[in-house]
């Protein structure tokens, strides 16, 4: 979360019915909630306009609300109610949820029973569209490996994953049937990341993998290509999107179509009219 400003609002208290015994459901106890609002607070500092910021008051009858509501067996679910309550307001972009139980039924003495969460509001994602390609090595393996670490990469949310094909290597001055050849597969999803972000990412697997940058169209255990996010357009030093040479590779098209059968190259048009304009044989 990029906002550092914080609103605290301590020992907001109300009546519940919630626990797994039936005494509990029956006569009820209280409640103590404690938050702690992450969100900007630059606009309502400069303005001094109480719809700039949240409204304590009104929040702090939410929780009581969710509280004095339907009843749940654990403490942890009524906390989630209440994150889900405070991330509906817009300007909030991250809670921290504690829910005190202090009359909980505990048969030795004890002070309090607590559960703390955490939540953020889900960031804005995109499509995005990675290629992968392998020349060294077990091919296959390395690639069934790569798409699992893509399945677990922070902010990138496989959605799919085609089948492998054999190509002939690409070199500077063409294909080259003398040089080892590609298996080749593409991933679709939606990132969460920054293009940059992401591409450095998909930098950081290839080295763990065992590729070194020396020769520009050299043999590689791994390569992976950021082909499209959304419908960027981005040139830039290392990083242009779509990528350059997308629309010309049979080896990206074809993959890319088994998994997406109606993709679109963002400014280049539908990418089976592409693959269907290549030479193939």
């Amino acid at each position: 979360m990029s906002a550092t400003d914080r609103i605290l609002l301590s020992g907001v208290r109300a009546r519940g019915r919630h626990g797994v015994l039936a005494e509990e459901r029956l006569a009820g106890q209280d409640f103590v909630v404690d938050l702690e609002l992450g969100l900007d607070l630059a606009v309502a500092a400069a303005t001094d306009r109480v719809v700039a910021t949240v409204h304590y008051g009104e929040l702090a009858q939410r929780v009581a609300d969710v509280v004095a509501g339907e009843p749940v067996d654990l403490i942890e679910t009524l906390a989630q109610r209440i994150a889900d309550v405070v991330l509906a307001d817009e300007l909030v972009d991250r809670v921290v949820v504690t829910v005190h139980k202090p009359a909980a039924p505990i048969p030795v003495p004890f002070g309090d029973v607590a559960v703390r969460i955490e939540r953020s509001r889900p960031a804005a994602t995109e499509h995005v569209v990675i290629a992968l390609g392998s020349n060294l090595g077990d091919r296959e393996a390395t690639l069934e490996e790569a798409v699992s670490v893509l399945h677990a990469l922070p902010g990138l949310q496989v959605e799919g994953a085609s089948a492998s094909i054999e190509t002939v290597a690409v070199t500077e001055r063409g294909p080259d049937p003398s040089r080892p050849h590609y298996r080749n597969r593409v991933v679709v999803g939606r990132t969460s990341l920054q293009p940059r972000e992401l591409l450095s990412a998909l930098l950081r697997i290839e080295r763990a993998f065992g590729r070194v940058r020396t020769a520009r169209w050299g043999d590689r255990p791994l390569d992976l290509d950021l082909i499209a996010q959304g419908d960027r357009a981005v040139d830039e030093p290392g990083l242009v999107l779509p990528h350059p040479r997308a629309r010309d590779r049979a080896f990206v098209l074809l993959p890319w179509l088994e998994v997406e059968p109606d993709a679109v190259l963002p400014g280049l048009g539908r990418v089976r009219h592409l693959a269907a304009a290549l030479d193939t044989d």
